[in-house]
């Protein structure tokens, strides 16, 4: 049975997350039944990350089995032909080995979180960016970043029902940068807690508002207590934007694609 990698892009707002859920859109029902609809086969997709409701991917990853072989591009285009008119696109398809998954092979993950910074809100952005009408000091921000590089028990950005065995990760980026009126936080790890991201960019957004210290970042991280934990940024900025598998992923050649 050949087994097909998939690249895919989507914008999560119409989705109550990437997960199958019960009477619930996902973006896990829609592939699987454009998937069924090509192929006749129904099946369970393995991802390299289940995005919550409301957050957009352009670099998310997934795998199955298919028990008859198909062309890589037949494949991607049968899907997109069948997933219109919902905003997700298969991007990519390649056959892969066996032993592939999408999510145990996946040695990093990288996240943007995009923000825009003015007093008017946005009409063509609406749903896939934070509005942040008070200005925000990137360099206290970038420079409050810095305390969660490297290995932590990030306990305090780690959201209440999170079903991971360990609080302990390691942040190989934490990077802010302004582009005019936006502003993009970019984070990469190995994995990450449950909203995780969207708990270090709401703190990290208090500081560059001024109702919190630079030095606020670090000590709530060595709190390790969710109470410290400032709010909690919305859904509808986050991007998953890359999976590596590579053994050593180079995250920098990734980041800087936005971040420089």
């Amino acid at each position: 049975m050949p087994r097909y990698k998939l690249l895919v892009e989507y914008d999560g707002r119409p989705y109550n997350g990437f997960q199958a859920q019960e009477n619930q859109p996902s973006v896990q029902s829609s592939l699987e039944d454009a998937i069924f609809k090509f192929s006749g086969q129904r099946l369970r997709i393995t991802t390299a990350g289940r995005t919550d409701t409301g957050v957009h991917a352009t670099g998310q990853v997934v795998t199955f089995d298919l028990e008859k072989e198909y062309r890589p591009k037949v494949v991607r285009d049968a899907m997109n032909a069948y997933l219109m008119p919902q905003p997700i696109s298969v991007v990519a398809s390649e056959i892969v080995d066996d032993d592939f998954s999408a999510r145990f092979s996946a040695t990093g993950r990288m996240y943007l979180y995009r923000i825009i910074n003015r007093e008017g809100p946005p009409a063509l952005d609406q749903g896939r960016v934070w509005h942040v009408k008070k200005p925000l000091d990137v360099e206290a921000m970038a420079s409050a970043a810095q305390s969660l590089l490297g290995k932590h028990d990030f306990t305090t950005f780690r959201f209440i029902g999170c079903q991971a065995k360990s609080p302990v990760k390691t942040l190989d980026i934490a990077r802010v940068k302004r582009f005019g009126e936006e502003v993009h936080l970019v984070f990469a790890a190995r994995s990450f807690l449950h909203r995780q991201v969207r708990s270090m960019t709401g703190t990290l957004v208090d500081v560059g508002t001024g109702r919190r210290p630079v030095g606020y970042v670090a000590e709530a991280l060595a709190a390790a207590d969710r109470a410290t934990c400032g709010q909690v940024a919305p859904p509808q900025g986050l991007y998953l934007t890359q999976v590596t598998y590579d053994a050593e992923p180079n995250f920098e050649k990734y980041a800087s694609i936005r971040a420089e």
